[in-house]
């Protein structure tokens, strides 16, 4: 989902050496919905351990995370590699991300909390962690709502990008939400983080390279 990597961007943008690849979103699609077929699995077999709800959620908010930043690594790879297979499939991981954030969520709102609306929205107001992660979810629902060609006209580019934009700011809500939710250690989400400010590090330095070579 979002602009400055544009998880996802309009398939117009590839080159055509890129749109010869025609299974590769759909082989990434499949790819990540195996997660949550084995999760299934898992909580059919009573698998999930002595806290399942707390497992599948922990997964689900991982896939999501993981995901996310992948397809914000779309573009800083082409960047720095020169390689433009992560441009055919940034679409479907971001909207692949919005799935397992849903997923998430749901788990959270229908099992843990069995959709009682009154417990969801103190937990919203009342912690942090959880405020975040909502904040972080309503964010990338209009990214994944504007995410086909149709809207990026309809849009303008200029303001689909902008949009889209909003993807790094809810991967970093993410992060944020990790980060709260694990408290003692937090080696995994300071990962997370570092991989965030290394792609936004790509992409500053992309920009100053492109001012540098337009001011000459």
């Amino acid at each position: 989902m979002g602009s400055p990597a544009r998880p996802m961007s309009p398939p117009g943008a590839l080159s055509p050496a890129a749109r010869k690849l025609p299974w590769l979103a759909p082989a990434v699609v499949t790819g990540g919905l195996i997660p949550l077929a084995v999760l299934g699995l898992r909580a059919g077999a009573g698998a999930l351990g002595p806290n399942a709800v707390a497992e599948a959620l922990n997964q689900l908010g991982l896939l999501a995370l993981v995901l996310l930043v992948a397809s914000l690594a779309a573009t800083p790879l082409k960047l720095v590699s020169g390689w433009t297979f992560p441009l055919r499939i940034r679409k479907a991981l971001g909207l692949l991300a919005f799935f397992y954030a849903c997923a998430h969520f749901l788990t959270y709102a229908v099992v843990d909390q069995g959709l009682d609306a009154r417990a969801v929205i103190e937990d919203i107001t009342e912690r942090p962690f959880i405020l975040a992660g909502f904040v972080a979810l309503l964010l990338l629902a209009p990214l994944a709502a504007t995410s086909t060609a149709r809207m990026l006209k309809r849009l303008g580019a200029a303001r689909w990008k902008r949009l889209h934009s909003l993807a790094y700011v809810a991967a970093v809500l993410g992060v944020v939400h990790f980060f709260l939710r694990v408290k003692k250690d937090t080696t995994e989400p300071m990962i997370y983080a570092a991989l965030l400010a290394l792609l936004f590090a790509v992409r500053i330095a992309s920009a100053a390279l492109r001012r540098r070579a337009a001011s000459r």
